[in-house]
């Protein structure tokens, strides 16, 4: 019987959905590199050190955002997922894997607490725009009736409502990247509001 490799991963079958994974991109990788050179190779967009970053980090973090997400699998793949795009954009040299680690637990737990957020926004959006929402278990259904109406709106009216009421954006962030001014979108945000509210109700009372 043949001795277990002790540099196997052992939770490899962990994976997300439409992440490929890294730590099989290559046959033969080469040998594992001290964590200053690997997180400086990683700022310079080395492939193999972010499959060597994977094959290192992927299971700890996915373990680490499970304990944070309290057990809730979906919600610690959505996490990593969004850890791992924060890492690619803002990895910087380290010359302790101590410190690296702390900073990539800082990274998750906020990717974690941003989800959370963006999850908390949502059902507060879906309240808005129901006079009487239906109760907690039936909120999926209410949710894919205003997934609908957003998808009937024009490109331009979708992007102010979800980045006022889903992303959290002010005003004056919104009227900047709509090159609108303030006035104009908070009067498209009354009229988007009310529309959407119109839709639906009436979407909600057809049989």
């Amino acid at each position: 019987m043949t001795a277990p490799d002790p540099t196997a991963n052992s939770l490899l079958t962990v994976k997300l959905p439409g992440l490929a994974s890294l730590a099989e991109s290559r046959e033969t990788p080469r040998p594992l590199e001290p964590i200053m050179v690997l997180t400086r190779q990683m700022a310079a967009g080395d492939e193999e050190a972010f499959c060597q970053f994977h094959q290192l980090y992927f299971d700890r973090l996915y373990q680490f955002l499970l304990g944070v997400a309290r057990g809730q699998e979906q919600e610690a793949r959505d996490a990593l997922q969004e850890t791992l795009v924060r890492v690619a954009r803002a990895v910087r040299p380290f010359s302790s894997e101590e410190v690296f680690w702390c900073w990539l637990k800082a990274v998750a737990r906020n990717a974690a607490r941003d989800a959370g957020r963006k999850q908390n926004r949502y059902f507060a959006f879906l309240q808005r725009f129901a006079f009487h929402p239906p109760p907690l278990p039936a909120e999926s259904d209410l949710g894919g009736v205003l997934q609908e109406c957003l998808m009937e709106l024009a490109p331009e009216d979708r992007r102010l409502i979800e980045g006022k009421y889903l992303e959290g954006e002010t005003v004056r962030e919104l009227s900047a990247g709509a090159g609108l001014t303030e006035k104009a979108v908070e009067s498209r945000l009354l009229r988007l509001r009310r529309l959407l509210r119109e839709r639906l109700l009436k979407k909600l009372r057809e049989p």
